[in-house]
């Protein structure tokens, strides 16, 4: 009986070798079209068989010849099958069914609201709503704007608060980016290009961009991949580029570089990056162009010079928090400072990065952007310079808690993913996003129809925008630029509630360079002390284990 069991699973590849043989003999007898039929399918199974046996790569298939297939089948479409079967409205992987619906309903334009009631689990730790007023405001414009611009910018830019965040032509195929840009000129809001440089199709939409830099210096590099100041100044200049993003890092994989391969260069990516397309094109993990603190800040002055006064800034996802106070202690040194910041958590997505970088790098967005917000309060800062905040911003809710913690816009991408028909397949880096997305082939590409996903853009962002305004009026204020920490209440353990301003502080303004005592601030003291505008690399550190008592 062992034996027997043992040899099971041989039983497929059995069965396909017999079913050859007879038909192959029936045939021979009958000629008939639908034995030849069989005896093609059963010789396909057979030779699989005989493959899956002799092949060393995979031993359930050596061991489970034929059938061992299935495995695999099942594996590569587990997650739509968790998607569509087994996931609860709720289930975060990592966008709720539900929120991935909101999306859906506002982008089409229909029905948003829910019945019955709320399915959150409203006593439990961890979750959080805004207070409201007993006399609301009814908010009749909801296109609401800031203006982003310091002393040193002679070209602000007045800015929608929702806008689409980073995402390169080349991880997006040319609809994606033509329905997105098209979308934010009809709707009068801005578009990241990414660090993919500037495309055709982020110029044909004609709508506000964000020019993105990063350490491959795209569209404005020299052969050697260095920095090209000509090149910047040349696409910089152009009246569509509304204002100059340095990217330092992003949520999903801080600190890492990464790599296209020649393979995957296509003409049109080679002329929105200003690469060839005979080598591999290596985007380095740090930039060539500054290696301190005071340097960065002088290329922060370049690009603003280059631009013609445009508004330049930098985004980032906090890591070591004293760094970012060397950047803070640049800016007072040199009396340069960047027009904007933008924050980006580490939840923040990608279309591929390490598991390791994706799950455990980096700080999630509402610490980070408390961070950024209370560490310019701490320099004197904050008035000068611009917050924008990026990572799983998708709701109104999001948007105004982000701006309670210290925010002045907000950026998203997978929202606008999700506008433009993303079903969350997670198969952005395979280049088979179902939906047309993700993905350079021409074929799935033209699946994605420009102007119906045009239109979807623009009432996800006025829709949005209008659920926001709702919630300002609801809370009694006029502007979301009014909401405090203090709005917000978050849940703790065992039951208890605690208010905003207890859980997201706003620190005095100027408590790190008055020189006044603040004991209950020392941690953000000393880490102010360690920090240096001439270096990154800590002169000490606040403990070292080898070090002698």
């Amino acid at each position: 009986m062992t034996n027997l069991r043992l040899n099971a699973r041989y039983i497929p590849f059995a069965a396909a070798l017999l079913l050859t043989l007879l038909s192959a003999v029936t045939l021979l007898f009958t000629g008939s079209a639908w034995v030849l039929l069989v005896f093609l399918l059963a010789a396909g199974f057979s030779a699989l068989g005989v493959y899956d046996l002799r092949q060393p790569r995979h031993a359930i298939l050596r061991n489970y010849p034929i059938i061992g297939h299935l495995r695999y089948m099942i594996e590569s479409v587990g997650p739509e099958f968790r998607q569509y079967f087994f996931e609860s409205d709720r289930d975060e992987v990592p966008f709720s069914r539900e929120i991935r619906g909101l999306v859906y309903q506002r982008a089409k334009g229909v029905e948003d609201k829910r019945p019955f009631g709320t399915v959150e689990s409203v006593y439990a730790s961890g979750f959080n709503w805004l207070t409201h007023s007993i006399v609301p405001k009814t908010i009749k414009d909801s296109n609401f704007r800031v203006t982003i611009g310091g002393p040193d910018c002679t070209q602000p830019y007045e800015a929608s608060i929702y806008n689409i965040s980073a995402m390169s032509f080349g991880a997006l195929s040319a609809n994606a980016i033509s329905a997105l840009n098209r979308g934010a000129k009809a709707g009068g809001f801005a578009h990241d290009t990414g660090e993919g440089g500037i495309s055709r199709y982020h110029r044909e939409g004609g709508g506000d961009l964000i020019y993105q830099i990063a350490s491959g210096y795209f569209g404005c590099r020299n052969e050697d991949g260095s920095f090209s100041a000509e090149k910047f100044a040349a696409q910089a200049r152009d009246p569509q580029i509304k204002m100059i993003e340095v990217k330092l890092s992003q949520g999903a994989k801080p600190g890492h570089g990464g790599m296209l391969p020649a393979s995957k260069i296509s003409p049109e990516i080679a002329e929105a990056r200003g690469i060839p397309m005979d080598r591999d094109c290596v985007s380095p993990a740090a930039h060539s162009a500054f290696s301190s603190p005071r340097e960065f800040m002088g290329f922060i002055a370049q690009l603003r010079e280059l631009s013609g006064g445009k508004p330049v800034g930098f985004k980032l996802c906090i890591g070591h928090r004293r760094e970012f106070m060397c950047l803070v202690k640049a800016m007072l040194a040199t009396g340069i400072a960047p027009d904007f910041i933008v924050v980006d958590g580490k939840e923040g997505g990608t279309g591929a990065a390490p598991l390791e970088f994706v799950n455990r790098v980096g700080m999630p967005m509402l610490e980070g952007l408390h961070f950024v917000h209370n560490t310019l309060r701490g320099a004197g800062l904050r008035r000068r310079i611009r917050i924008g905040a990026a990572g799983k911003i998708v709701s109104a809710y999001d948007i105004a808690r982000a701006m309670a913690l210290g925010a002045d816009w907000c950026n998203s991408a997978r929202g606008y993913m999700f506008a433009i028909g993303c079903i969350q397949a997670q198969s952005c880096h395979t280049n088979r996003c179902p939906a047309g997305i993700a993905t350079q082939d021409p074929k799935r590409m033209l699946a994605l129809d420009v102007g119906d996903k045009t239109a979807r853009v623009t009432r996800f962002h006025k829709n949005t925008l209008h659920a926001l305004g709702e919630l300002v009026g609801a809370a009694g204020l006029s502007h979301p630029s009014q909401f405090l920490p203090y709005h917000f209440m978050f849940r703790s353990k065992n039951n208890e509630f605690l208010d905003g301003n207890e859980v997201f502080e706003d620190l005095p303004e100027g408590f790190l360079v008055d020189g006044s005592d603040h004991p209950d601030l020392q941690v953000w003291l000393d880490r102010w002390t360690r920090a240096s505008p001439e270096t990154f690399v800590a002169e000490r550190m606040p403990k070292n284990r080898y070090a002698l008592s």
